[in-house]
């Protein structure tokens, strides 16, 4: 018998009124998500795909279509805590430190104090920030900020990981080393991630399905099953393997633009 997926969308549609006419952001979108799977959205700006994170989360609503998440709809999976989000920026308070901002949604959910205690240490460590709870986020680089704020979203153990473009305001050194973290982190949780980027290598790199979105109206032109082994060295960027699916992901790209 096959699990049902995490995620599922079947024909999902949002069209958002402005006073210059209907925007249509999404449309006709079929998706399936299985437990576990990480799974990137690339496309040109405005073609969608933080819209779809957001209607995961049940920040946008849909106005046409089904979507489901872990079985239920997105406003009762956010309600049962199903999904962290992680934000293009690290979103951190500057007056809390590391372990503080940590600490906020578990404060928020009413966690003992001992329990708040134990989940920041376990996820700092699995960030690979410990030593850093009392530091301010002033005191940490880029990239330390985007893995503390990787730790908050984690830190309610929810089994589903939203990631919006969290490495794009990065340098390429950083980025390839928290490229090299995500999919570590990914390993040891077994979470089901959905990742925006606008890299393709980013994308190749980390997933084992890849989305390639149109221009809007934001649809699907691709779905992509990574063949790549899921234990990935930086080097398997220069492997036949990895250049067919960039060269695959580009080309969906290329038509979606050209279909618009």
């Amino acid at each position: 018998m096959t699990a049902s997926p995490v995620i599922r969308a079947k024909g999902l549609n949002l069209t958002f009124q402005t006073n210059d006419g209907p925007v249509h952001a999404l449309k006709d979108v079929d998706l399936d998500v299985s437990k576990g799977e990480f799974v990137s959205f690339i496309g040109p700006s405005g073609c969608g795909k933080t819209t779809f994170l957001r209607c995961v989360a049940g920040l946008e609503t849909p106005t046409g279509g089904e979507l489901s998440v872990d079985g239920m709809s997105p406003e009762e999976a956010r309600k049962a805590r199903a999904y962290g989000y992680v934000f293009q920026a690290a979103g951190l308070y500057p007056w809390r430190t590391i372990g503080g901002n940590i600490r906020l949604p578990l404060e928020i959910m009413g966690y003992s104090r001992e329990e708040k205690a134990e989940r920041v240490k376990n996820t700092l460590e699995l960030v690979d920030l410990a030593g850093f709870e009392k530091k301010f986020p002033w005191q940490l680089s880029g990239g330390m900020q985007q893995r503390a704020s990787i730790a908050r979203a984690l830190s309610f153990d929810a089994p589903i990981l939203l990631m919006d473009e969290p490495f794009g305001a990065l340098d390429e050194i950083v980025r390839d080393r928290l490229n090299e973290e995500l999919l570590a982190l990914w390993a040891r949780t077994e979470k089901t991630m959905l990742f925006v980027t606008h890299s393709i290598p980013e994308a190749v790199y980390l997933s084992t399905k890849i989305v390639v979105m149109s221009p809007r109206p934001g649809r699907i032109s691709d779905v992509i099953e990574s063949p790549l082994p899921r234990e990935r060295p930086l080097d398997i960027r220069d492997s036949r393997e990895f250049i067919e699916v960039a060269h695959r992901v580009r080309e969906g790209l290329r038509a979606g633009m050209e279909a618009a």
